[in-house]
């Protein structure tokens, strides 16, 4: 077997776990074939192949996994944001009638066709900024029927050829009509909504939003359990604004990840360490709501794996640009750029149970991007640059 295509000359980040810190390979090549790495190392010992482009001594690494957004919705908060530079908060803004529920609306009014177009912009804005994987939460209409459909619409967003899509459903909260009967609405996500998206594998996890304003901490542990009960991996929002015990439970549960965590205690950290789940962080979001920042040292000195993802969102994070978010994660955050890149590759891959994304290895898609940098630090450094540092950005081996 010839590969098809063989990348020369470059400073190869790899990002496997086999090699020690980010896998740098300088002087490297990688060779695809069929959309599938076959075959990464020194380029003394390149294979041949049909194609050959010489990197020039250009940093090449995964596409960047983006492991958490909310990508399909409607209408815009432009006004919250005004009201936040004004001063107000999340939780006062959301009290007035703004935050998720002002999001509804617009969404249950839009068409399919109007939402696979939105979602679909979006995603090649995420795509010409290195996002080559990425995972899309329903929660933008809080019904059954209507959370179903956003998840179909997902569907159709999946059949293009990038980025490759991981969708989710969202238990985001209860709906201002539902707040009487809140018990009977957590029963319908179990009893209806779960099972029947788990029928037709519309998403592959669960994520609950458990948090002050969201679901109780009771709530989340029933709607999780059903989602286990339905073979489905499981996921949270949880300490955004209040600790409510939720990171002990995701690890009880053997979750992917536990999101936000910009409220989280000791042993929380500590059963996240325990259990393996992946702390995402959502620099955007926390800079937007003016949040304190999330425990990054005492999450480091446990050992707890960090993804970072972009929230995209209409509230508190309307951006797709993950190499921002880079930036974001380590001055705003504090963390290396070892752990950064991790975070948008590896890590990220995990939090959303895709263990062929965000690492270049044999026998996984070729989902590279070209820089035209050789220092990996240059992307954060050089922060809302990315489409000019951007070279090409391949899927499945095919330039995007």
């Amino acid at each position: 077997m010839t590969p098809d295509l063989v990348i020369r000359n470059a400073r190869v980040l790899t990002c496997e776990p086999s090699r020690s810190g980010l896998g740098l390979i300088d002087h490297g090549a990688i060779a695809v074939h069929d959309g599938v790495i076959v075959w990464v190392g020194s380029d003394d010992d390149r294979p041949g192949a049909t194609r050959v482009i010489d990197a020039g001594g250009k940093l090449v690494t995964p596409g960047l996994v983006d492991c958490h957004t909310h990508a399909i919705f409607a209408g815009d908060r432009a006004n919250e944001f005004a009201m936040r530079a004004a001063g107000k908060g999340y939780l006062e803004i959301a009290a007035a009638g703004g935050g998720i529920s002002a999001t509804l609306g617009p969404t249950r009014a839009a068409t399919d066709q109007a939402l696979i177009a939105l979602t679909s912009a979006r995603l090649d804005a995420a795509v010409a900024t290195g996002t080559t994987t990425i995972e899309i939460k329903s929660g933008y209409d809080l019904t059954v029927a209507g959370e179903l459909r956003l998840l179909r619409c997902v569907a159709v967003c999946a059949q293009r050829p990038a980025p490759r899509i991981v969708p989710t459903l969202l238990a985001h909260l209860v709906p201002p009509d539902r707040k009487a009967d809140r018990s009977a609405f957590v029963l319908e996500i179990c009893d209806r909504l779960i099972p029947e998206v788990a029928r037709a594998r519309l998403a592959t996890s669960v994520d609950v939003y458990c948090d002050e304003g969201a679901f109780t901490l009771a709530e989340t542990r029933s709607i999780l359990g059903a989602a286990r009960s339905a073979g489905l991996a499981v996921r949270g929002h949880v300490g955004q604004f209040t600790d409510l015990g939720a990171a002990e439970l995701l690890s009880e549960l053997s979750a992917l990840s536990a999101d936000h965590l910009e409220q989280i205690s000791d042993p929380g950290i500590d059963a996240l360490a325990a259990a393996g789940v992946v702390a995402v962080m959502l620099p955007g979001a926390c800079v937007q709501l003016r949040l304190p920042v999330p425990p990054i040292e005492r999450l480091r000195r446990a050992g707890v794996p960090m993804a970072i993802a972009s929230d995209l969102n209409p509230g508190s994070s309307f951006s797709s640009d993950l190499p921002l978010q880079l930036w974001l994660a380590t001055t705003h955050f504090g963390m290396t750029v070892e752990e950064a890149w991790l975070g948008v590759t590896r890590h990220a891959a995990r939090a959303i149970g895709v263990a062929t994304a965000g690492r270049l290895a044999s026998n996984v898609p070729a989902d590279m991007i070209v820089w035209s940098c050789d220092d990996p630090a240059t992307v954060p450094y050089q922060y809302g640059a990315s489409r000019i540092l951007i070279d090409t950005v391949f899927v499945g081996g095919l330039e995007t």
